[in-house]
C-alpha cells in the first residue's frame, strides 16, 4: 500500500457518499487534524474521488490545507460502495467502555482541555459520560429484562385491547 501526497484542489468528494458531516461532526475532525495532523491516509479511487476521508476532505477545506496523504484503491464499483459503508458503519457498531472513557477524557482535560477538544468532546459531553458511568450500573440491571418461571400463574385473565394474558396477582 503506497501513500501519496494529493493536492486537495484535485480531490473530489463521493457524489454517492451517504454519510453527512454536521458542523459539529467537521468542528472534531478539525480539532482532532489541528492538533495531531493527519494520522491516516483518505482513500481515493484511480479518478481522485474520496471513497473513506470525505470528512477529513472536507476539515481540511475550512481548514485551508493544501495536500492531504492518500491511498488509492483499485477496488470496482459496487466493492468501493460496500467498502465506503462499511468504513462508517462499522465504526457505528463498536460500543464504549464509558468507565475507560471517562477516566480517560477527565485525565486528557485535567492536563489540557484542548485535548478533550481534540478527542471530539466538549466539557459538557464529558460530565454526561461521567454521570453515565457511575450510575450507568443501576440503569443497566433495572433496563435488563429477567426471565419469569410462569408455569404456577394463572393466567385466566386477558387484557380486551391487545389480548396479553396475565396473572392478576402478580
Amino acid at each position: 500500500m503506497n501513500h501519496i501526497k494529493v493536492k486537495i484542489e484535485d480531490l473530489t468528494h463521493d457524489p454517492s457518499n451517504v454519510r453527512l458531516h454536521s458542523e459539529k461532526n467537521l468542528d472534531a475532525i478539525k480539532a482532532s487534524l489541528l492538533k495531531f495532523g493527519q494520522q491516516k491516509p483518505i482513500v481515493v479511487d484511480t479518478n481522485m474521488i474520496v471513497v473513506a476521508g470525505n470528512g477529513t476532505l472536507a476539515a481540511a477545506k475550512k481548514l485551508g490545507w493544501s495536500h492531504l496523504f492518500a491511498v488509492v484503491t483499485e477496488l470496482g464499483s459496487s466493492d468501493k460502495t460496500a467498502y465506503s459503508i462499511a468504513d462508517n458503519r462499522t465504526a457505528e457498531l463498536a460500543e464504549w467502555d464509558d468507565e475507560s472513557l471517562a477516566n480517560q477524557l477527565t485525565a486528557l482535560a485535567e492536563e489540557d482541555q484542548d485535548l478533550l477538544e481534540a478527542a471530539g468532546y466538549s466539557a459538557d459531553e464529558l460530565q454526561q459520560i461521567v454521570d453515565l458511568s457511575i450510575g450507568g450500573n443501576d440503569l443497566d440491571s433495572k433496563a435488563k429484562p429477567t426471565e419469569v418461571d410462569v408455569d404456577g400463574f394463572n393466567m385466566a385473565n386477558k387484557c380486551p385491547a391487545c389480548g396479553f394474558e396475565f396473572d392478576k396477582h402478580v
